[in-house]
């Protein structure tokens, strides 16, 4: 009787269980309505007392079950997160402790199922099929290597004197790298795909096929980038994708795939595990002293690299020594974190440490491939903007690689995110993904605008710069303008792009952003009104650069403020006297401009010669002089129109004043006029022209001398009487 009230019960729970599924299913896709037989069915095994008692007593002990669970629940909540992960440390070291017991009876499941399923197959047969495979692998590989001999001469043949020739060098290795890795998939496992196989035996060799596979590639696509001696290349150094010497690329060459091989025996073994009936426990146990072996082999290689320039980069404070022993503390942290269980913080960990060495080893690759050698080919330079574009193309790829790795090892995918079951995680998660995404993308729009605008500055400052020009023709106009505006327009660059950054992140979080907008519209306006001295400094000078007034390196004047053009911000301009002096002035109060350097500039002074000159022959001198000087090497690159005489400006009181004028480059050829005036004195001295001189004639007569003498006797006299009085 109580067995057929029980497969009563459980013919009536699983209809129910159909019922509330497809109820939760959603309304997507409605089961259709059962027959109303089963319904009457359902309804009279519902109303049988002894099934209404048998779920009584099972609601109770689930009521009983579930209230411990509850409590606990509620502990934890009250307990803080350092507890709650010692707790859950505890926990996991004790599954360990546990677990370490009953490997023997896995192991011998192991063998069995190993026996049973391989048909009389033993170890040693199966590791004869890998090798066999692999054999077959690095055969095919040796065939495909003599018939790419046309293409590894090729990639010898190229340049090393230029950044595209060491560019292409080793996109030519990776290339034959490439071809060498499908060679050996194709002749290991694809090969072993051919023939049929015993289910777990396909498993086992295609499980360590995968890993033979996983080490071949890091082998060729390290050797490739590091060109070990091994490999014969001439002037290995010079064509490496990082600036390492030989024995550090033999050093890391070596253990990086020795490391890989036990990564990829390890890996390969722990897949089979489970099909081999261990628990998740027993796994877990296992791969405790696996892990200690990956962490001997790591400090062996960490310690034992070379002392001379490596891959792992160490600052001169630090040394090598200091920088060997944090590296070593932190593998041991990681390793402290695997036997654990602390997954989040190993993985977390691992994430903030190996990005920003692998972005810093990209960079290095970047401008070491790309470098400008003074050794390299004339005019083969990379532009600058372009080595700083592939740069942080590199840089962005490994970041959205790195999170979809930390993402994968955290377990959270897209059906993860979209879950109803933790909405507001679920929320958190996807706008700190769209974040990430928005900062990866602005920083590289900024870096693109950041190196062209640094390029075009440079190529400004250089042209601009009257110095590095070997005549005056040379000198762009344009180019200062540029200097002038470029900085500015950089500046607002960079303003609208965090702002513009900042609100898409904000969107992305969930957070309106139309009230902010509106918010910083209206707070805009009262700014406006309450700083209108501000704004018209700004407006100002927006007028004085669409004007083009003035520019960097320009000598202006304004009202009591002149000097040379330093800089200017969107409120004021920064100019240095010749003196040393240096003004800031706000834009509105800088008033009329008076620009002294644009174009040219024409000097105007006078000389004067006495009344008995000959006029035309001292206009003929005065042009002769004024010529020779301007022919001089030191002002001849600057002079417009040499020194000349223009005429007689007027009559003086001593002589005649001759007018004299010159045009020159502005800002140039200072020191003109004096040699000119040194060099018109000898002449006016050899050709006898006089240059009047003021002087002043005292005159006086006898009598007043006489005079002047009697009053001095008399002076004395009297101050004698006084004394002896």
């Amino acid at each position: 009787m109580a067995f057929y009230a029980l497969r009563r019960f459980i013919a009536a729970a699983s209809v129910l269980m159909l019922v509330f599924g497809s109820i939760s299913y959603g309304q997507e896709k409605s089961a259709p309505a059962p027959a109303p037989e089963k319904v009457d069915q359902l309804i009279e095994l519902l109303s049988d007392p002894a099934v209404k008692d048998w779920l009584a007593a099972q609601s109770s002990q689930a009521a009983s079950q579930d209230k411990p669970d509850t409590d606990l629940h509620a502990q934890g909540m009250s307990k803080s997160t350092v507890s709650m992960g010692l707790e859950q440390v505890r926990e996991h070291v004790h599954e360990l402790v546990v677990a370490v017991p009953d490997l023997p009876d896995q192991l011998e499941r192991a063998r069995t199922i190993t026996m049973l399923e391989l048909s009389r197959r033993g170890l040693l047969d199966v590791a004869l099929v890998i090798g066999v495979f692999i054999a077959a692998g690095v055969a095919l590989s040796a065939i495909v290597h003599l018939l790419t001999a046309r293409l590894r001469k090729w990639i010898d043949a190229l340049p090393a004197t230029t950044p595209t020739g060491r560019a292409r060098k080793i996109g030519g290795r990776y290339l034959y790298a490439t071809i060498m890795i499908l060679a050996f998939i194709v002749g290991s496992a694809g090969a072993f795909l051919l023939f049929k196989w015993p289910p777990l035996l396909r498993e086992i060799v295609l499980a360590y096929l995968t890993g033979a596979i996983a080490v071949w590639i890091v082998r060729s696509y390290v050797a490739s980038a590091l060109v070990p001696t091994f490999m014969g290349v001439a002037n290995a150094e010079a064509v490496r994708a990082i600036p390492v010497r030989d024995a550090t690329a033999n050093h890391w060459t070596r253990w990086i795939v020795i490391i890989s091989v036990w990564v990829a025996l390890v890996s390969a073994t722990f897949s089979l595990l489970p099909l081999l009936g261990f628990t998740r426990d027993g796994v877990m146990a296992l791969m405790v002293p696996t892990s200690t072996v990956l962490l001997v082999l790591t400090l062996f290689a960490v310690w034992r690299r070379p002392c001379e320039q490596s891959l792992i980069p160490h600052s001169r404070r630090l040394g090598f020594t200091a920088t060997t022993w944090i590296l070593t503390t932190f593998l041991v942290v990681l390793w402290l974190m695997r036997i654990a269980g602390l997954w989040f913080s190993m993985w977390l960990l691992l994430a903030a440490a190996a990005v920003p060495f692998l972005i810093y080893t990209a960079r290095r690759a970047v401008y070491y491939v790309l470098r400008a050698d003074p050794a390299d080919e004339p005019d083969s330079a990379i532009p600058a903007i372009s080595v700083a574009i592939i740069d942080r193309a590199i840089r962005v790829g490994l970041i959205i690689i790195s999170a979809y790795l930390l993402a994968r090892a955290f377990g959270l995918g897209i059906s993860t995110m979209q879950s109803q079951e933790h909405p507001i995680r679920n929320m958190v998660l996807r706008g700190l993904l769209n974040a990430a995404v928005i900062v990866i993308v602005a920083d590289f729009g900024w870096s693109i605008i950041k190196a062209a605008t640094e390029r075009r500055l440079g190529v400004a400052r250089v042209t601009a710069d009257p110095a590095e020009q070997s005549a005056p023709h040379q000198v762009d106009p344009r180019q200062g303008r540029l200097l002038t505006l470029l900085p500015i327009f950089q500046n607002i660059v960079f303003a609208v792009i965090v702002i513009m950054a900042i609100l898409m992140i904000l969107s992305s979080l969930g957070i309106e952003i139309g009230p902010l907008i509106a918010g910083a519209g209206v707070v805009g306006v009262a700014v406006g009104f309450g700083a209108q001295t501000l704004v018209k400094d700004i407006i100002s000078g927006i007028f004085y650069l669409l004007d083009d007034a003035f520019r960097v390196g320009e000598y202006i004047s304004s009202g009591k403020y002149m000097g040379t053009v330093e800089s200017f911000s969107l409120r004021s301009i920064k100019l240095r006297h010749h003196r040393g002096a240096l003004f800031t002035i706000p834009f509105g109060e800088l008033g009329a401009v008076q620009n002294l350097s644009r174009d040219w500039v024409t000097d105007k002074f006078n000389i004067t010669v006495g009344y008995d000159t000959d006029i035309e022959a001292a206009r003929k001198l005065i042009k002769k002089v004024g010529q020779q000087v301007a022919e001089d090497p030191e002002f001849a690159p600057y002079v417009i129109e040499p020194i000349k005489m223009q005429g007689v400006q007027e009559f003086g009181e001593y002589g005649v004043i001759l007018r004299l004028k010159s045009t020159r480059k502005p800002g140039q050829a200072f020191g003109m006029k004096r040699k000119f005036f040194i060099a018109i004195k000898q002449a006016f001295k050899e050709a006898g022209i006089t240059i009047p001189i003021a002087s002043v004639h005292v005159h006086q007569d006898e009598s007043a001398t006489q005079k002047v003498a009697a009053q001095a006797e008399r002076i004395r006299r009297s101050k004698a009487t006084r004394e002896s009085g």
